[in-house]
């Protein structure tokens, strides 16, 4: 009886050492090399603790933006939280609308392709309801002098 519970008392305590990870894609939906990245003891693992419910926050407070410095901030944040480079630069050809701005999420091991398509999704949804977030980005590029 006292082996039974010390095993459970063990396994219990390892998955309490564990940080929570988000779960695996089904196989062939992406390529986020999660198995590669898990295997690797040195492995940086921010990318796999943004769980589909933090990633809805995460889509929630992008949305929230209301100006360029809040935009920056929020860049620096993911940044620093999931060690990956949120981008929003001019394209190369000329800019007529907000299709013209580009808005990338860097890709990392861990991290899920939807991942990469909502987060850049809600900024364009911000830009699009905040069309002087947009003029500042132009603007940070030089356009304005």
């Amino acid at each position: 009886m006292s082996d039974s519970v010390s095993v459970t008392t063990d396994s219990m305590l390892q998955k309490a050492a564990i940080p929570i990870l988000r779960a695996e894609c089904p196989p062939g939906a992406c390529v986020c090399d999660r198995d590669r990245l898990l295997e690797d003891p040195a492995a940086d693992l921010r990318p796999l603790r943004l769980t589909r419910a933090e990633e809805e926050r995460l889509v929630a407070r992008i949305e929230q933006v209301a100006s360029y410095a809040d935009l920056q901030r929020l860049q620096n944040a993911i940044r620093r939280n999931l060690g990956t480079e949120l981008t929003i630069t001019p394209g190369p050809n000329e800019v007529r609308t907000l299709r013209g701005i580009v808005i990338r999420l860097e890709e990392r091991p861990g991290l899920c392709r939807k991942v990469r398509q909502s987060v850049p999704a809600a900024v364009r949804r911000v830009l699009d309801r905040h069309p002087a977030i947009a003029w500042a980005i132009l603007d940070a590029g030089g356009l304005f002098g």
